[in-house]
């Protein structure tokens, strides 16, 4: 069954994530640190383990409050995902040089079954959700 996946995302301390499928291209790597980075809980890092990759992530509810992506039943099983409440779900930014100048991948999220750390870049099929998406109108 396709859940909706909740876009509150608590900030909090490190925790290592396993990747289920390594991010394109990425390969090899499927062990990363998540480090929130302010108290709000809407940015992240997302850190590979030997240190030469980091990602910005964002809790999108902080820009796009009306973002409710819907994962198909293959993503919620490869996740193990047994409710819509196991789920965070990140995207992933790309900085400008100002806030006005950065964007969010709102057709591929990170998607982390916070039950047992594993997550899936999970690519929004039949949707035509923007790949760069300002974060500021």
């Amino acid at each position: 069954m396709s859940d909706s996946v909740p876009t509150d995302t608590p900030a909090e301390d490190a925790r290592l994530v396993h990747l289920v499928h390594p991010l394109p291209g990425l390969p090899g790597r499927s062990e990363y640190r998540l480090r929130g980075l302010e108290a709000s809980g809407v940015l992240f890092s997302l850190e590979s383990l030997d240190g030469e990759v980091s990602l910005l992530l964002a809790a999108p509810w902080a820009f796009f409050p009306d973002y409710a992506p819907v994962l198909s039943d293959e993503d919620v099983d490869l996740l193990g995902l047994t409710g819509a409440a196991d789920a965070l779900l990140f995207v992933v930014l790309t900085p400008g040089e100002t806030a006005a100048g950065s964007t969010a991948n709102l057709l591929a999220p990170l998607v982390l079954n916070q039950v047992d750390d594993r997550a899936v870049q999970v690519l929004l099929t039949g949707s035509e959700l923007p790949v760069r998406a300002p974060l500021a109108a």
